[in-house]
């Protein structure tokens, strides 16, 4: 049986977008890569996310980079938890990324939320990905 990370290929996606410095890029829809999207435009990673329809109705997540200058907002990002290899944190283990200058999203019982949200209210969860 196959199995296919998703989230891998979304945040393969934004990588490679981001380093070849494209201005938007389209994706396939889904709730998580929504609320991923979401955080990141939050954070100031992303400028911008809209989702789409096209003519037969499938839906799909148009996001729009935000660059400084020619530098990329997204230096790095990374998957954490995959598909074979999941990683769990309780609230006080949740690793910092950078010192806290970067954020971690993680997947938690209350939804998706970066790290120094579920520190804040006590809730560990799947730490997804870490992005700086």
């Amino acid at each position: 049986m196959a199995v296919h990370d998703t989230i891998g290929d979304f945040l393969t996606t934004i990588r490679n977008a981001s380093a070849a410095h494209k201005r938007h890029t389209v994706t396939p829809y889904s709730k998580l890569r929504l609320q991923l999207a979401q955080i990141l435009k939050e954070e100031g990673y992303l400028a911008d996310v809209k989702t789409t329809k096209d003519e037969r109705g499938i839906q799909s997540i148009e996001l729009h980079f935000k660059y400084v200058g020619t530098t990329p907002a997204i230096a790095g990002i990374e998957r954490h938890s995959t598909p074979g290899r999941r990683l769990y944190y309780g609230y006080r283990d949740i690793p910092r990324v950078l010192g806290g200058l970067g954020v971690a999203i993680l997947t938690t019982s209350k939804g998706v939320m970066r790290a120094r949200d579920a520190r804040a209210e006590g809730v560990g969860g799947e730490l997804i990905c870490k992005v700086w």
